[in-house]
């Protein structure tokens, strides 16, 4: 159902973690993913904690799946001295070729726990179907 876009996600990630460099607009960092299909829908899990809602943009043009994501450094005050700061900020976005056999019309979106979940619905003509010899061509039996 999916195809990945990006072969070298795995070292561009390594690479930041080991030059401790955040993601840009121009240059954003991978966030991680689970792909999985659960009934009649397929589900995409991806990791985003510490994001607020309302920083994460979810786009599907044709069938590019596309979320971008900006963890913001959150304000602190004058007195406040940073000891350690490892949790990374900046800018996480991924991309998701979509197969033909998904419903882009009605994808949803829920965001909790740190995890965004969009739930995609199969497409009903990628649905298994009975086709009735010397029937009305018009007709759908599905089988199931």
């Amino acid at each position: 159902m999916l195809m990945r876009t990006d072969p070298f996600r795995e070292l561009d990630r390594l690479t930041q973690q080991l030059l401790g460099t955040s993601g840009t607009w121009s240059r954003p960092s991978p966030m991680p993913m689970d792909a999985y299909r659960e009934g009649e829908e397929y589900v995409i899990a991806l990791d985003l904690p510490g994001v607020a809602t309302d920083a994460i943009d979810i786009d599907v043009e044709r069938n590019m799946l596309t979320v971008r994501a900006e963890r913001r450094p959150v304000t602190k005050g004058d007195t406040v001295q940073m000891e350690l700061s490892e949790r990374p900020l900046g800018v996480f976005s991924r991309q998701v070729m979509l197969a033909d056999t998904l419903d882009t019309e009605h994808i949803k979106a829920d965001c909790d726990a740190g995890v965004l979940t969009l739930r995609i619905p199969i497409a009903e003509r990628a649905k298994p179907r009975k086709i009735a010899i010397g029937g009305d061509p018009t007709q759908k039996q599905i089988s199931g």
